[in-house]
């Protein structure tokens, strides 16, 4: 069974060795992890890192966000439309269920 580890503790893990005060062989056996995960935390941190500070984060994020109110403008003019066409061919239904 693979164990499973929150973002900030890899993050602290990531950290720590990127601070350089103690080695990956340390960092691992403190946390009990092996010490090749904790190189590809710390390569993983390096790596990303400049994205913080560009505004690319939050270019998604903004894009997510504005994708999410379209979707939810369409599910509630769905809904409506839904609501109408339940309440006129319910009204239709009713008018032919008379006419025979």
């Amino acid at each position: 069974m693979r164990r499973t580890y929150d973002a900030g503790l890899k993050a602290k893990m990531a950290l720590e060795a990127i601070k350089g005060e103690k080695t990956v062989a340390e960092i691992s056996s403190k946390y009990s992890i092996h010490p090749n995960q904790v190189g590809k935390w710390k390569k993983e941190a390096l790596e990303r890192l400049p994205e913080l500070f560009n505004g690319k984060i939050k270019k998604r994020e903004q894009a997510a966000d504005e994708l999410q109110a379209e979707l939810y403008q369409q599910i509630g003019q769905l809904k409506v439309e839904l609501d109408w066409l339940k309440k006129n061919l319910g009204c239709w239904n009713r008018g032919k269920a008379f006419a025979h």
